[in-house]
């Protein structure tokens, strides 16, 4: 573990989440309908491990360890159908960054969250401070991980 995902993990304010389901499904019934036939197949196939698989046997999202590249294996492998390709959508939440936790807000110059956004969807103002998300953030997570003072979260949308 490196030393930014120590801190990020000790930082972690799960009282506020929501569920974060996989971005393929039509009817959010069906996870607990269907998924607690099923062995967790979408987490197994899921490329970067994102995919968790809770008490009740229904998949959600862990943004907390990396983000989601819209592979379509946990769809393809879904053997219920819970997760479809026609179902094929962004992530069912916004990524917001919380300016008073956000080190580039206080003032530090900080790019982590941009570094990893395969959507260049964070902009900073002048280039260096006041990160703000724009319009084509695909909510995949991936800058969730590597803020430090865990500032960005995936609110519901």
């Amino acid at each position: 573990m490196q030393r930014r995902e120590l801190f990020s993990s000790l930082l972690q304010d799960k009282e506020d989440k929501f569920i974060v389901r996989p971005p393929y499904f039509e009817n959010e019934e069906l996870f607990e309908a269907l998924c607690v036939n099923c062995d967790g197949i979408c987490a197994n196939v899921c490329e970067t491990n994102i995919i968790k698989i809770q008490g009740d046997k229904t998949p959600i999202l862990d943004f907390y360890i990396g983000g989601c590249t819209y592979c379509d294996e946990c769809a393809k492998n879904c053997p219920y159908e819970v997760l479809k390709l026609e179902n094929k959508k962004q992530i069912n939440g916004i990524i917001q960054i919380e300016n008073d936790k956000c080190l580039s807000w206080q003032g530090t110059m900080c790019f982590s969250c941009k570094d990893p956004c395969l959507d260049d969807a964070i902009k900073f103002k002048n280039g260096i401070f006041y990160p703000s998300i724009t319009e084509s953030c695909t909510n995949c997570g991936f800058c969730i991980k590597y803020c430090p003072t865990n500032a960005i979260k995936i609110i519901q949308g």
